[in-house]
């Protein structure tokens, strides 16, 4: 019994010291946490896990196109260029997700919005929206494993290329986020399954 008096201060010291540490964090620290975040969710779908029977019920069939036989499933509002591009499996189990206000601005313009164009249903899951800055990003998710220029549509861009397959297999395994190089703002982002 004495024995354990006497040794409880030193492991309560000792125990207090370890808190201690467990508290301070260095900026590398900090920084390396801040790499490994991983995204698993985009337009509030899972890929990989969700199928298109959970888009269809959160986006309605109204304003959907499809090309027969070919796993392509989009959402498009020819009067603001957005939309959310699907890609399914066999089994209908979405591969990859979408959003991009890269579309051809066409058709006629009403008062009325889709409901797939609800502001809920642009962003990821960790919060990263349609506008927000590459300071953002990689706020968010690090530095990206690679970055570089890119165009779509006419448009001159900067591709972030993110890869999260030290996350395990059963989760998306790269985001990819276009910005307009000109204002630094993101117009397009992709969360798949399996690699690109």
């Amino acid at each position: 019994m004495q024995f354990w008096l006497c040794a409880s201060p030193v492991l309560a010291a000792a125990s207090a010291g370890v808190a201690e540490g467990a508290r301070i964090s260095s900026p590398a620290t900090a920084q390396a946490a801040v790499r490994h975040t991983n995204e698993t969710l985009l337009a509030g779908l899972r890929p990989g896990r969700d199928t298109f029977i959970v888009a269809e019920k959160r986006f309605k069939a109204k304003n959907l196109s499809e090309e027969p036989n070919s796993g392509s499933k989009e959402w498009r509002d020819d009067c603001s260029g957005r939309s959310i591009r699907l890609e399914v499996d066999a089994k209908s189990v979405i591969q990859s997700v979408t959003i991009t206000t890269l579309g051809s601005q066409e058709g006629k313009c009403s008062d009325r919005r889709p409901d797939f164009l609800d502001p809920r249903n642009w962003l990821t899951g960790l919060g990263l929206r349609m506008g927000d800055s590459q300071d953002r990003v990689v706020g968010l998710y690090g530095e990206p494993n690679s970055s570089g220029p890119a165009s779509k549509n006419g448009q001159e861009l900067e591709l972030m290329y993110f890869q999260f397959d030290w996350a395990g297999s059963d989760v998306p395994q790269v985001l990819e986020v276009l910005c307009a190089r000109d204002t630094g703002r993101v117009v397009e982002i992709t969360l798949a399954f399996p690699s690109l």
